[in-house]
């Protein structure tokens, strides 16, 4: 019997969360050994569709940074990074595409659909979503050179997000499941970092909450315990003097972004806990970072 009544603890702790946050949008960045392992993958496929049929807007946009890597070493290709971000030429663009958009983006939304959601894939190209430029590095520290910033190749920056097609799909319940491909003006197809993505959709949705899933606790001090909140300046502290570094920046950087533009909270969270998604929202206590301006 105790075992029941600790049950019905859980779902009254959840109540007031869910009432907080319904009918509100929920973007999260979908990336990791979460994407990886089949039962993490599993719940995260049921999280998504409970935060659906419980009244809630989830937006999913996903990474797939270990499975681009594995086709890459098959074809003899070496991936070169500069602060985290994957410098991609035409043929490793043309893989990048190939697995994100063909591969990864069609067994979310086959997992999602299997637990009785209704979910859409999509990429940047899809209805205009994602209009896309080339990313200019902004310093060439991580170069070692003092001359000028580095070339990133197809490495593209949002440049606008067209949400009237994540707003119908909303509309009609359906959850949408983005790859992070974008398009030039002139037609140039961009790889683009899926936080920095996840980022600029959670802005131009007005989103309640961005969250990033990650392979660490969250951000973590100089003796790796974890961070449970931190604000503009100590990221940027930390950013300067090197505590925080490779992957990690441009997670922080866009979060502190879609904060200014509009984003109620950010967090940074490890994917590698069953349910990750659910007890950060649904408890009391969270996990991970949470990110403030």
């Amino acid at each position: 019997m105790q075992k029941l009544i600790d049950k019905a603890s859980t779902l009254m702790e959840a109540l007031p969360y869910i009432r907080r946050f319904y009918q509100k949008t929920i973007v999260i960045k979908y990336g990791g050994h979460a994407m990886v392992d089949s039962s993490l993958k599993n719940d995260f496929a049921m999280d998504i569709t409970l935060m659906n049929y419980i009244g809630l807007n989830p937006v999913v946009v996903h990474g797939g940074g270990p499975q681009i890597e594995k086709v890459l070493n098959k074809m003899g290709k070496t991936s070169q990074f500069i602060d985290g971000l994957r410098v991609t030429d035409e043929e490793g663009m043309e893989v990048v595409e190939m697995v994100l958009v063909g591969k990864i983006n069609k067994e979310i939304v086959n997992l999602i659909n299997q637990h009785g959601g209704k979910a859409v894939g999509l990429s940047g190209k899809d209805g205009n979503l994602i209009t896309a430029r080339k990313f200019e590095h902004s310093s060439s520290a991580s170069s070692g050179s003092r001359n000028k910033p580095p070339d990133m190749g197809l490495v593209g920056e949002v440049q606008s997000v067209n949400p009237h097609v994540i707003d119908a799909l909303d509309r009609s319940t359906f959850i949408p499941i983005i790859a992070p491909i974008g398009v030039g003006t002139d037609g140039t197809t961009y790889n683009i970092n899926a936080d920095m993505v996840a980022g600029k959709i959670a802005s131009a949705l007005n989103a309640e909450k961005l969250m990033l899933l990650t392979d660490t606790d969250g951000v973590l001090d100089e003796k790796g315990q974890l961070i449970s909140s931190m604000n503009e300046g100590e990221l940027k502290d930390r950013i300067k003097n090197g505590q925080i570094s490779g992957g990690m920046i441009p997670k922080v950087t866009c979060c502190l972004q879609a904060l200014k533009e509009g984003v109620a909270k950010a967090h940074i969270i490890d994917g590698r806990i069953k349910h990750a998604v659910l007890l950060e929202i649904f408890t009391d206590v969270g996990i991970g970072t949470q990110i403030t301006g």
